[in-house]
């Protein structure tokens, strides 16, 4: 009869913690201001695609007549030594130095090539107010309002996410459209494809 009741009592125990466990897991969570980074590209990171007119540094490891600057041009090709013109639009950096390499590699033994955006000329959109990283951002393809707040990282504690505003250039006169962040992240109501030239201004 003891071990009886001791398995009743361990399996009662059992239950009882069980049911704290789901009890947590069921609370629910206040979501963040800030709005993660995962929705787009950065400025300059891994994921950027090369654009028209962006400025490269190319090298090759224990080769300076391979090391180069190229400006990419507006047919999104570069011209490099030896391989002659290559596409570099749309590709990541990493993506063009892999390009590169097994380009090179009719004329050098296993090249190590590394390819660095130094400079960045294409189309920008730009965010102002109080977002954390407020400044210009390219504009390398399809891009809402919603990617555009992700790349400034969010809001800060004094943003009034209702009150935003997006200003765009339409023949010489500014077109100003009040959007609100809960409405585009509950239904998408103003999160608008933007276009080059177009400011985000967050009050």
């Amino acid at each position: 009869m003891k071990t009886i009741w001791a398995v009743a009592c361990a399996v009662i125990g059992v239950g009882i913690l069980s049911g704290a466990f789901i009890g947590c897991a069921s609370t629910p969570v206040v979501p963040s201001r800030a709005i993660g980074n995962s929705a787009g590209p950065t400025l300059s990171g891994p994921q950027y695609r090369i654009g028209a007119e962006d400025v490269l540094h190319i090298s090759v490891w224990d080769n300076k007549e391979l090391t180069i600057d190229a400006v990419v041009r507006p047919d999104g090709k570069i011209s490099f030594p030896l391989i002659q013109d290559v596409q570099a639009e749309g590709l990541t950096a990493a993506a063009l130095g892999d390009v590169i390499h097994q380009k090179l590699l009719s004329f050098i033994k296993d090249p190590q090539v590394s390819v660095i955006v130094t400079q960045v000329n294409g189309p920008k959109i730009f965010v102002i107010g109080n977002v954390t990283k407020p400044g210009q951002y390219p504009l390398r393809s399809d891009m809402s309002v919603l990617q555009a707040l992700s790349l400034a990282g969010g809001f800060n504690t004094f943003a009034s996410p209702k009150n935003i505003k997006v200003v765009r250039n339409m023949e010489g006169k500014q077109e100003v459209r009040k959007v609100n962040y809960y409405n585009m992240i509950d239904g998408g109501d103003g999160n608008y494809l933007l276009r080059p030239g177009d400011l985000i201004v967050v009050p």
